[in-house]
């Protein structure tokens, strides 16, 4: 299975506005003084300041399934080709899909950085601590590459030196997930430790050791849009580095046309099995009923991610509710379409005890986790170039379940718990069949 992110096209290989000069460095002088509308950044000389408000004040670009795989299939050539014809299944079409595209990034990449440089820089409390300040520090430099190269991709030299600038983006970025989590890990120290007091606004009075940490709405509105937007990104760029690889059978770019939930969830069994197995000795039967046989076109790779959360935690809860060495009720999975169903819809059920009413909020936090402080610890200095493991402990950061649905809101489905305290809990998984729902693109 085949692993990478998506895109978004309005008009395809067309930029606006004025971007910046492929020979930034050598105009820097040109934007010494910033204007009084835009404000400085921490730590960002002010020329680049400048240039970042001006990216942020552009529109971003919504993308859905549907136009990735149209753009994958050189559907949208024409937009950016006059003399291209709908039949042309030549190389030079798959050339031109590769430069439009490439194109197409040059243009939004920026603009979506740029927003999110902002984010990091204004957020209260968590913009202060050393590991959130690297990874908008890590962000501006991904900016200034971008800039570098011309606006508009001609040839494919030029695609494939953009196509390298990109791979080393994409791998530089793969650390962001677990920096941002030790950030919340050192902001969470800092409030316990009292060096820091919290606003009554962001939810709970001001004062020594007051904060409820969990509860801190704007932190944790701006780590949704962050993560929101950095799995658009990581789509972004994925889908184009995908594109670029020899084809594969029933893929365009990480988009599998027949995507099985079946299959998915057999491998996120298997996964969770091995790590709730390796922390207890044991783990519960899984039993999957259903629609067997449906396909649809998804990103697999995102379903898994969600499909491991779930599973995991339900091993786990039922290990814990029932005992080690207990007999588990086995966890049952449904998995439910139907030709008029706008959704495929996969219920994830298990008798594990329940959340009590007064967590379910807090279970949507990426503040709140119920993992051992020093589990969380290692956690932060665990692997940090992958975004999930199943090397990972069963309890660790406390991002899954919010990932998890920010992965499925990303193609505009949807991820709910409803749960009876003293029983277990059922999740229920909402993916769009048709796909075109374009991207919740952050501001």
């Amino acid at each position: 299975m085949r692993c990478i992110p998506e895109s978004p096209f309005r008009s395809l290989g067309q930029t606006s506005g004025n971007l910046v000069s492929p020979n930034y460095y050598s105009q820097r002088n040109s934007f010494s003084t910033v204007q009084k509308e835009y404000g400085q950044i921490t730590g960002v000389a002010d020329d680049v300041a400048r240039l970042i408000h001006k990216h942020a004040s552009r529109p971003q670009t919504g993308a859905s399934l549907q136009t990735l795989m149209k753009t994958g299939r050189g559907e949208f050539l024409h937009k950016t080709y006059d003399d291209h014809t709908h039949d042309d299944n030549s190389k030079l079409a798959t050339d031109k899909i590769l430069m439009q595209v490439a194109s197409f990034l040059r243009h939004e990449l920026p603009i979506r950085l740029a927003h999110r440089i902002l984010d990091l820089d204004r957020v209260p409390h968590m913009k202060e601590m050393n590991s959130v300040k690297q990874v908008r520090d890590l962000y501006v430099t991904s900016f200034l590459e971008l800039l570098s190269v011309e606006k508009q991709i001609q040839n494919m030299k030029e695609e494939e030196a953009f196509a390298a600038i990109l791979e080393s983006i994409y791998e530089r970025h793969a650390s962001v997930l677990v920096q941002m989590a030790r950030g919340a890990f050192e902001l969470r120290a800092a409030i316990r430790n009292g060096s820091i007091s919290h606003d009554s606004r962001l939810g709970s009075s001001s004062g020594r050791n007051s904060v409820k940490f969990d509860a801190m709405e704007d932190t944790h509105a701006f780590l949704d849009r962050f993560y929101i937007s950095r799995i658009g990104i990581r789509v972004l760029i994925g889908q184009y580095l995908s594109l670029r690889q020899p084809p594969v059978e029933n893929y365009i770019g990480l988009i599998c046309l027949k995507t099985s939930p079946y299959e998915i969830v057999k491998r996120a069994i298997d996964d969770a099995a091995f790590m709730c197995t390796r922390k207890y000795g044991d783990s519960p039967e899984v039993i999957v009923t259903g629609k067997l046989d449906l396909t649809f076109p998804y990103v697999p790779t995102h379903l898994h991610y969600i499909m491991l959360e779930l599973l995991k935690n339900s091993m786990r809860a039922t290990v814990d509710w029932h005992g080690i060495d207990a007999d588990y009720p086995p966890i049952k999975v449904v998995i439910a379409d139907g030709k008029e169903n706008e959704d495929v819809v996969i219920k994830v059920s298990d008798e594990g005890g329940g959340i009590p009413r007064s967590n379910m909020k807090r279970i949507w936090s990426y503040l709140f986790t119920t993992a051992d402080p020093a589990i969380q610890e290692g956690m932060v200095a665990f692997n940090e170039n992958v975004d999930h493991s199943i090397d990972s402990p069963l309890a660790g950061l406390g991002y899954g379940l919010p990932i998890s649905r920010s992965y499925a809101r990303y193609f505009g489905g949807d991820l709910s718990l409803m749960s009876m305290e003293g029983h277990g809990t059922d999740a229920f998984v909402y993916l769009t069949r048709l796909g075109n729902t374009r991207e919740p693109l952050p501001i």
